[in-house]
């Protein structure tokens, strides 16, 4: 596990409040409340034990798209899919029975686990698209994500956790590729921005989009030290 860990606590974790005036036609007016929780991150570790059973004890997900790789990934960013899914606003069957309240606890225990998986070292050896570096497909999906995704996934498919961006390093090409189709088709909602780019630009396209991400470098320090690593956690 990694030795620093730093929380910048999901802001995305709001309570809306409207009021208005009886008999009053007077505009709605919103109250925002952030909601701050300090992680555990012991309790996240026994909460990760539901997912691990999916994810994997190293949360690396699988190589055909059915799971993705979560480690590394960053705090909001888990904590927004998770309740997107509980709410129905994301559509994952699969996911939908284990994100319950009754079944993986409340705010606190959500909290809890994002911390912990986010501190997880990553798979060092993720799937790779089909088109290798210097390939005329590679190029290609060089220059669309240069384009059209660095000011917000960044040049490195980094992500930003405070404007609950994803990092896209370091995940598997069938998992990429998977998610754009299904934002592309409507069945994924995004933000509108990502969803006009998105729309406007063909499967190969996407796919060379996919390709190039997977080929991203992802920091030395934030990897395991090999694919035969395994969570002592879970031992």
């Amino acid at each position: 596990m990694k030795a620093v860990f730093q929380l910048i606590l999901c802001s995305i974790l709001s309570l809306v409040i409207t009021s208005s005036q009886a008999g009053n036609d007077s505009p709605v007016e919103k109250i925002t409340i952030r909601l701050d929780f300090v992680p555990d991150l012991e309790e996240g570790q026994k909460t990760f034990g539901v997912c691990a059973r999916c994810h994997l004890p190293e949360a690396w997900g699988n190589i055909d798209g059915t799971y993705p790789q979560l480690a590394g990934q960053h705090v909001n960013v888990l904590m927004k899919q998770l309740l997107d899914i509980r709410s129905g606003d994301r559509q994952s069957p699969l996911m939908y029975p284990f994100v319950q309240e009754r079944t993986i606890g409340g705010y606190q225990e959500l909290s809890n686990v994002v911390a912990y998986i986010s501190t997880l070292p990553m798979n060092p050896a993720p799937s790779k698209g089909p088109w290798k570096k210097g390939s005329a497909e590679f190029k290609q999906g060089e220059k669309i994500y240069n384009q059209l995704c660095t000011s917000c996934h960044g040049d490195s498919g980094q992500g930003n956790n405070e404007l609950v961006y994803p990092r896209l390093q370091g995940q598997h090409f069938q998992y990429l590729s998977q998610q754009l189709a299904r934002i592309k088709s409507g069945v994924r909602e995004v933000i509108p921005a990502m969803q006009m780019v998105i729309k406007d630009l063909e499967d190969e396209q996407l796919e060379k989009i996919a390709n190039y991400i997977t080929y991203l470098e992802v920091p030395k320090d934030d990897i395991a030290t090999s694919k035969q690593w395994r969570n002592p956690d879970f031992q």
